[in-house]
């Protein structure tokens, strides 16, 4: 006997999808996609300058974030690390373990709120920070190289910008709301 074939959803009608102000249907282009765009790039420079540091330090892109959070000489709980390197919380704990383990950081109660541990880097992290961070800004130098100064000003400006309308639309997501509700 053949496997029972699954009913096909039913064809979405003309009527519900978005359209366009043709009245097209709206389609997605992946590749133009601003948000996709941005995490292919994200990505390629972030496993680019991996190489660097995984191959000669032995250490991983969570290690890397959190040697340069630490690297100023900051003193900072995991849930901090966490937010300011925009990382799950349960790779940043990941991550803070291999870290304990080969001695590049140093765990101590905090003075306040014993609960809280505070991490601070070992003379070992901070030999691998001083020889990572040319290399990291040279790598930098050399893939904005691609644009004139003037452009990497309205480069900067233009991420400052969407970061912080970012921001806004997480702390209240207007746009998915009223998604939500028209899918109801």
């Amino acid at each position: 006997m053949p496997p029972a074939r699954r009913p096909r959803p039913p064809k979405a009608s003309p009527e519900a999808a978005p359209e366009t102000t043709l009245g097209h249907p709206a389609v997605l282009h992946l590749t133009r996609f601003l948000p996709y765009r941005l995490s292919v790039l994200a990505n390629t420079v972030s496993h680019t300058v991996a190489k660097l540091y995984e191959k000669r330090f032995g250490i991983t892109i969570p290690e890397w974030r959190i040697i340069a959070v630490l690297g100023g000489g900051e003193t900072l709980s995991a849930g901090e690390i966490a937010q300011r390197t925009a990382m799950d919380k349960v790779q940043v704990s990941r991550a803070i373990s291999r870290m304990l383990d080969s001695a590049l950081i140093l765990r101590e109660s905090g003075d306040t709120d014993r609960r809280k541990a505070l991490l601070t880097l070992t003379p070992k992290a901070l030999a691998i920070y001083t020889e990572i961070v040319p290399m990291a800004l040279a790598y930098e130098a050399e893939l904005t190289g691609a644009l004139p100064e003037e452009e990497r000003a309205l480069l900067d400006r233009l991420i400052a910008r969407l970061q912080a309308r970012a921001d806004q639309l997480a702390a209240a997501p207007p746009a998915m709301a009223e998604l939500e509700a028209a899918e109801d």
